[in-house]
């Protein structure tokens, strides 16, 4: 019996129904037999973090589309994620669009309390079901931390992270805005709830504003590897420190902006000459072992993307993260 039940494609086509990231069912609809769920798969509809073109938005809504071609076997790690593990769409968090700090605060409580297969009465903040959140633009990201490392127990030090992005995300504040998409990361240090010294970014690519950019990140303890980096030395460096958290629990967090816009146009923040598909993709496998505690994917813009490729793309990147998840379960 699957973990997940997913309609039978040669019965009920991928183009009919209603559209649920990747075609998992909806949270309420999971079989009792199947629950808690493994990974909680939510959407947040935010962009007003963003310092550059809004419409992330529409990000979740673009991605629950482009995913319905999703199938469920992955053939480099062999696993059918399915079986292997109880997945759920479990709808958009609430959001307040006109204030970033409320927003995350809002997707905080809602997060932290996510269940969805017991009593209100009965939920506990430290459960067994993983949160997986699709943005928005990346100022999400420190909700959707903070709700894990709450829901993983509070862990002592913090979580470790590998972030995949063109910005270290680490600024201070832009307009006076603390709480946007270019401080997600230098809040949740500030707050306890990553460990910058178990924390790598990768694909950092791009002029920066000012050299002052990099500082927080290099002082705090956090790995860079630029994408020109990584283009000279391989992929070895990022391997060994992936290898180095052994089974420590890990946050990864994904701005689709990493990838180079010829690969991946649907983004506020283009930055040139980064990664392609396959090498995103090659690098995500590439972590195959590493001890999951949450994920998201963030800064999807639809109306960048008329082809639809940066939302298909992003949707395989979904796949990718829980498909490893799938595999260390594998190895059990």
């Amino acid at each position: 019996m699957p973990r997940t039940v997913l309609p039978d494609p040669r019965v009920s086509p991928r183009f009919a129904g209603i559209a649920t990231f990747c075609r998992y069912p909806r949270l309420e609809d999971v079989a009792p037999e199947n629950r808690p769920v493994d990974w909680a798969i939510y959407g947040v509809p935010f962009d007003a973090g963003v310092t550059y073109r809004p419409g992330a938005r529409f990000g979740p809504r673009a991605i629950r589309e482009a995913s319905q071609y999703i199938k469920r076997f992955h053939i480099e790690h062999s696993v059918d994620v399915c079986d292997l593990l109880s997945l759920a769409d479990a709808g958009d968090a609430p959001v307040r669009p006109y204030d970033c700090k409320e927003n995350i605060d809002a997707v905080i409580d809602w997060t932290v309390k996510l269940d969805g297969t017991a009593p209100a009465s009965e939920r506990r903040a430290t459960n067994h079901t993983k949160l997986f959140a699709i943005g928005g633009d990346h100022s999400i990201a420190y909700a959707n931390i903070a709700a894990t490392w709450e829901r993983r127990g509070r862990p002592a030090g913090g979580l470790s992270v590998v972030h995949f992005d063109s910005h270290l995300d680490t600024v201070d504040a832009v307009w006076g805005e603390r709480w946007g998409h270019a401080s997600p990361f230098i809040r949740a240090i500030e707050s306890g709830f990553i460990d910058p010294k178990a924390m790598i970014s990768i694909g950092v690519k791009g002029p920066l504003n000012t050299r002052d950019d990099l500082e927080f990140a290099k002082r705090s303890g956090v790995t860079i590897i630029t994408y020109e980096q990584w283009r000279a030395d391989g992929p070895g460096a990022f391997i060994d420190f992936v290898r180095k958290l052994g089974g420590r629990e890990t946050y990864l967090t994904f701005d689709i902006d990493v990838v180079d816009p010829a690969y991946a146009p649907g983004t506020g923040t283009p930055s040139v000459g980064g990664f392609t598909s396959a090498e995103v993709l090659g690098l995500l496998r590439s972590l195959r072992g590493i001890n999951l505690a949450g994920a998201d994917v963030v800064e999807v813009l639809p109306d960048r993307d008329p082809a639809g490729i940066t939302a298909f793309l992003a949707a395989h990147i979904l796949f990718e993260v829980l498909a490893l998840d799938a595999a260390r379960r594998s190895l059990r």
